[in-house]
């Protein structure tokens, strides 16, 4: 069975760092557009960023010059570098996995993880 599993949530101070994994079983990711998304209490879930097979990447302007998604297909993971956290980063975070040539910015994944997560608080 096809599963998206992430890692790496905690509780973090405002201005720190974490850094979120996404591995993948039962599925090469190599020819999957991957995403991660987040979604606050109360709130909609919100695009984070996007990594195509070919490492195009694309950041919502929330968090641009703040966190990097980055691949790496021999490990089948997906990361989210988190820095200069805010207290309004605080969410669930959730990856997610389009068969796709490109940079998927659509909302209709194929997989999606359950989720891990990220506190800011002092």
């Amino acid at each position: 069975q096809v599963q998206l599993v992430e890692s790496g949530g905690g509780l973090v101070q405002p201005g720190g760092s974490l850094r979120l994994s996404c591995a993948a079983s039962e599925l090469s990711l190599d020819y999957y557009a991957l995403s991660w998304f987040r979604q606050a209490p109360g709130k909609e879930r919100e695009f984070v960023a996007a990594i195509s097979g070919s490492y195009s990447t694309y950041y919502s302007n929330s968090v641009k010059g703040r966190f990097t998604i980055s691949r790496d297909n021999a490990k089948n993971t997906v990361y989210l570098q988190m820095n200069s956290l805010k207290p309004e980063d605080t969410a669930v975070y959730y990856c997610a996995a389009k068969a796709s040539d490109s940079v998927y910015l659509g909302v209709n994944y194929d997989y999606w993880g359950q989720g891990t997560q990220v506190t800011v608080s002092s």
